[in-house]
């Protein structure tokens, strides 16, 4: 298990209440954003906007695995893209209304976790991290080796978009653009309030101290196996959603260069912070989109803002605001 150092004193009852009162705020405001976003000359085009938030909840389920489990994950695209080839194929080849096709990607993005967190919790720190990666590339050869599934390397284009419960046609971008909205929302709230059950105050201290937690009578294990699925399940929901909304899956989308861009916006944003991945995911994917006329050269940019975040805001950009305000974000 990754070591992390972000453990912090136990807040009194008046500091929890300002503390859930300002992320109430800052979830409305949030929601607000959404709504108006797609009025918003120059950002307000709804693709790119559904390509930020389908990966910005896919940073914050990585994010609840490794910033408040504590576990390193080297291949997180692995559910994210399963998932996404599992919506694709079915709403594309079997005529599956949007609903269906998302719920069986990420059921298939939950059983694919359970498998491989069952192996790969029996060890810890870079072995758990390589036993990751290696379950990923697994998934990546699967993908590249059944072009009667997965498309080969030309993936599933063209998904259609069916209507939503029969009613809602997703044929306007806006429409879509509202769905995913509604599902990060959902997602994100969803998260939030794992993070701060009992399961969620658990875990913290597992990420904290676990021969403490296991002294303690936790059963350590089962609580990581508990949090690797639930990761994995949002991760495949994200994946899904996205190939509803981009009408693709390719296999961009399991490669292992996505699970290093996930670590990536995570660490920008600010990891162990509610908002930091979704702050990191809009930079980096904002990024890819309006620099995309430097062609390769996005990625050196990425390279160097990595190493400014990292030496200059160690907590990510979120983080570093939490700790100027003095109040969790």
């Amino acid at each position: 298990m990754a070591e992390i150092s972000i453990a912090a004193a136990p807040a009194s009852p008046s500091e929890a209440a300002d503390h859930s009162a300002l992320h109430r705020t800052l979830f409305i405001v949030l929601a607000a954003l959404l709504v108006v976003l797609p009025f918003i000359p120059v950002i307000g085009y709804p693709f790119f906007l559904m390509k930020v938030l389908c990966f910005a909840l896919f940073a914050c389920a990585f994010n609840l695995m490794l910033g408040y489990g504590g576990l390193l994950s080297f291949g997180h695209a692995a559910y994210f893209g399963f998932a996404s080839y599992v919506s694709a194929y079915t709403a594309k080849h079997w005529g599956l209304t949007p609903e269906a096709s998302i719920l069986l990607g990420t059921a298939s993005g939950a059983i694919l976790g359970l498998a491989f967190g069952s192996l790969a919790i029996r060890r810890q720190g870079i072995y758990f991290a390589m036993i990751t990666l290696a379950l990923a590339q697994m998934v990546y050869f699967f993908s590249l080796q059944t072009p009667r599934f997965t498309g080969g390397e030309d993936g599933i284009q063209a998904v259609p978009r069916n209507a939503i419960f029969g009613v809602l046609p997703l044929s306007n971008d806006t429409v879509t653009y509202y769905l995913v909205a509604a599902i990060f929302m959902a997602g994100i709230l969803l998260i939030y309030r794992i993070i701060h059950s009992p399961f969620g105050q658990v875990l913290k201290a597992i990420r904290d101290n676990e021969a403490r937690a296991v002294s303690l009578g936790y059963r350590v294990n089962q609580y990581k196996l508990a949090v690797f699925v639930l990761s994995a399940s949002l991760a495949g929901l994200a994946g899904a959603t996205k190939a509803v909304a981009v009408q693709l899956a390719s296999l961009t989308d399991v490669h292992w260069s996505m699970s290093g861009e996930v670590v990536l916006m995570t660490l920008v944003g600010g990891m162990g912070t509610v908002f930091g991945p979704i702050v990191g995911a809009a930079v980096i994917i904002s990024m890819q989109n309006f620099l995309a006329g430097l062609g390769a050269w996005v990625t050196i940019v990425q390279g160097v803002i990595f190493v400014v975040c990292v030496l200059v805001f160690r907590e990510g950009i979120v983080g570093v605001i939490g700790k100027w305000l003095k109040k969790p974000l």
